[in-house]
Order: structure tokens, then C-alpha cells, then sequence
């Protein structure tokens, strides 16, 4: 299987030049890396949490997709879908909420933040929790796990629910799992260097802060009134002007080659005014931004075919899910009766084999362990901070045999333990 990344889409508001030089821009490079699958997906179930605007829910949802495919994501290159175009994402979210520890969920940060603001306002600590809300964690965590992706790229905020992901897939992988890695363990990406453009005032470029430039809204005219209103200090025109910590110049960088940047720094100093400043500052974005928007235009002008893009989408993504959740419901139980016997079969040939064990002690620590058939302990490792190293050691162990160096204790002889590991390369 070739390394997945996949990508959450919030599908309400409307996006500003801000959330593209920050997150798309980026995010559609990304998705030209070679040797890499990539899924975006616009997460409309996850918009039910926050929202209950269905006419708002629609056109947001419309208006973000189109954006991103105008903005250059290929939709023949990544896997591009709506989430409610994939029943299986529901289905899968009840099989990981049964395994879910409550306690758990009690921890998640926006469960959290909902119940300080109702106990700071005097209310009851649930007086605005619903359960889309206290549930959100298992629900990101089927739409990672469907997926089986190896690399979630993420805000900081969102890290936490990165890591109840693979707690839960732990826990299915061990419950259920029989000796195979049913789900792979997700990581998340947090991008260090993402970049925040400044709004009109010098602060994070932010709707709350009212300082924002539109991407597509308004056309042309918007951009410009937007840049007009830029914050700059009072050097006259002809006065020369210092370009360092200026939300202009800053805002000119993220769309200029080195060579623009330097011109452009040389013409401020020189005395260029800040209201031709401004003008070439609009040009450089327009230049960008105006084709990308004539193609948005197009988008939402032709709603058939962007229904179509995201159809075919969905295609794609199901060809994937709908055999993955089969395999799924067959391990928990969720069988035809037809396949008792041959299940019955399968099990006791499954049983001839050693197996490996992952679990998560009370210390918090990651162990693995090794049992013959019969459930004699062969091999203990050693306590791991993270599950993911504890799982690639498995995975050594599985595909080389026996190392040298592995973090185990053995609890029996070399030749049992090899022979043992020798039954997983002839499988």
C-alpha cells in the first residue's frame, strides 16, 4: 500500500487569502508529492456539529469545494469527496464509538471548552453539549481510519484528536483483530512553518478580527477596496519607507518571486508611495488569483459538474470502503450465517500460529508481546512511549525474524523463538 495523507475540509464561511497562502496553497502542493496518496474530503457531517443552517450547510459546502479544485487540486490525481457521500464513515464511527472509553472522550478539548463556558456562564456544565459534540473524536477518527492513512496533516489543536485515532485503533486492532493490524496507526503532520498572513491591521488575518482580504468573494473590485484599507504608516510619497514588519510588504512575499521581493523593498526605500504600493500589490495578487477565480466562477455557475467531480470522487473513495468495512463487520462478528463454517475454519487454522500482542499498560507505556499457538509467552519487550515504535518493531520482527538488538526479554529458547518467527514469513 503506497503512504496516505489525508485532509480534512471544513465546509463552513468562506475562505480568505489568509486560509490560502496558509492551508491550501500548501495543502494542493502536497498533493503533487510522488509516491503519495492523498485524500481531501469536505467534512459537511462534521459542519452539523456547529451548525444548523441547512440552506447555509449547502451553499458553504458548494462554495469551498469549488474553491479548492479552482484554487488547483486535482481531482483525477487525490481521492476528493464529501463525507456524506460515504455511508460507511457513519458506519464505521458506531463500531469505534463501542470500543471508546467514555473517560476518554470526557478529555476531549472542545467537550472541555463547552463545559467551562457553560459553568463560567452559571449554567449547567452540559447545558450546550450535544452528542455530535461530546462524539466529534470518534467521528475524525473513522474518517482517518477508513483509510487507513499514515499522515494527517493538522493544526495544533487538533493533535489531540490525531492521538485518540490511535488509541481507538489500538484498541479495535487488539480486540478484534486476531493477530493482524486491522488499522494502521495515524501521525499527525503539524506544518511548524505555516504561514500566517497578517490582515488589514497588522494582526492575524482572522473573520473575528474583521481585517481579512476575500479570496474569490466580490471579485476584483473586492480585493482592491480590501488592499486599500491596508494599515500603513505616514511616510509621504518620496519619503523613504522602512518595508520590515509592514502587513503590506508581508503580504507582497507571499506571492513574489525573490526578485520581486527585493524590487519591490529597493522602490519603498526609494520614496515609492503607499498607494502605488498598494496598486502593485493588487496586480501581483490579481495575476494569481484572477484565473483561479474565473474558474471558481465557472464552478458554482455549473453546479452539474461539480456534482459530477465530487460523484466520481466518492466512486473512488467507496471502491476503497465498502470491502474495507466488509472485513470490518466480519471482525466483530457482524457475519452472514452462511460464513460460520468457513469463519470456523479460518479460525483454527489462525490458531496454529504464534501471535503478536500490542497493548498499553496502566504506566501509560507501549508493550508488544510474543505468544506460541498454544499461548506460551516467547518474547516481552520493553515499555515504549510512543504505540507506533512498539508497532514497528512488530513489523521487523514479522518480516526479518529474529534481531539482535530487539527491546525484548526472551522467555524461551532461541530455537522456539525463531521457528515462531519464522511461521510469520511463510504466511
Amino acid at each position: 500500500m503506497s503512504h496516505r495523507v489525508l485532509t480534512g475540509i471544513t465546509t463552513t464561511g468562506t475562505l480568505h487569502l489568509g486560509n490560502y497562502v496558509g492551508a491550501i496553497r500548501p495543502a494542493i502542493a502536497a498533493s503533487r508529492t510522488p509516491g503519495v496518496e492523498s485524500f481531501y474530503f469536505m467534512a459537511d457531517f462534521h459542519a452539523l456539529i456547529k451548525c444548523d443552517e441547512p440552506d447555509r450547510i449547502a451553499r458553504s459546502s458548494r462554495a469551498i469545494a469549488a474553491t479548492w479544485l479552482a484554487a488547483g487540486l486535482d481531482p483525477e490525481r487525490v481521492t476528493f469527496y464529501r463525507q456524506s457521500d460515504i455511508p460507511e464513515i457513519p458506519e464505521l464511527t458506531w463500531l469505534l464509538t463501542c470500543v471508546t472509553a467514555k473517560g476518554q472522550m470526557n478529555r476531549a478539548h472542545a467537550y472541555k471548552a463547552a463545559v467551562d463556558a457553560a459553568t463560567a456562564a452559571g449554567e449547567e456544565p452540559d447545558a450546550h453539549v450535544t452528542m455530535g459534540l461530546f462524539s466529534y473524536p470518534v467521528l475524525m477518527a473513522a474518517d482517518i481510519l477508513m483509510f487507513n492513512a499514515h499522515r494527517v496533516p493538522v493544526g495544533k489543536d487538533q493533535v489531540q484528536h490525531i492521538e485518540m485515532a490511535r488509541d481507538i485503533a489500538q484498541r479495535f486492532n487488539h480486540l478484534f483483530g486476531q493477530g493482524r493490524e486491522l488499522f494502521t496507526l495515524p501521525e499527525a503532520v503539524v506544518d511548524a512553518e505555516m504561514e500566517l498572513l497578517p490582515g488589514l491591521d497588522g494582526r492575524k488575518m482572522s473573520k473575528s478580527y474583521d481585517n481579512v482580504i476575500p479570496l474569490f468573494e466580490g471579485g476584483p473590485k473586492a480585493l482592491q477596496e480590501a488592499v486599500a484599507r491596508i494599515v500603513t504608516d505616514s511616510k509621504l510619497p518620496g519619503e523613504p519607507k522602512d518595508p520590515e514588519g509592514q502587513a503590506l510588504v508581508t503580504i507582497y512575499d507571499a506571492f513574489a518571486t525573490p526578485e520581486q521581493r527585493a524590487a519591490f523593498r529597493a522602490a519603498l526605500r526609494g520614496g515609492l508611495s503607499w498607494g502605488e504600493a498598494k496598486q502593485q500589490l493588487v496586480a501581483l495578487i490579481e495575476g494569481q488569483i484572477g484565473p483561479m477565480r474565473a474558474r471558481y466562477d465557472a464552478l458554482m455557475a455549473d453546479p452539474a459538474q461539480l456534482e459530477a467531480i465530487l460523484q466520481r470522487g466518492a466512486e473512488k473513495a467507496r471502491a476503497i470502503a465498502v470491502p474495507f468495512l466488509k472485513e470490518l463487520r466480519a471482525a466483530v462478528g457482524l457475519r452472514p450465517y452462511t460464513a460460520s463454517a468457513a469463519t470456523a475454519v479460518a479460525k483454527a487454522e489462525k490458531a496454529a500460529l504464534p501471535v503478536f500482542k500490542q497493548y498499553r499498560e496502566a504506566d501509560g507505556q507501549f508493550y508488544f508481546k510474543l505468544l506460541s499457538a498454544g499461548g506460551e509467552l516467547l518474547l516481552q519487550s520493553r515499555g515504549f512511549e510512543q504505540g507506533r515504535d512498539a508497532g514497528q518493531w512488530v513489523a521487523r520482527l514479522k518480516r526479518e525474524g529474529w534481531v539482535a538488538d530487539a527491546p525484548v526479554q526472551r522467555e524461551a529458547s532461541d530455537e522456539v523463538i525463531s521457528a515462531a518467527l519464522a511461521a510469520f514469513q511463510a504466511e
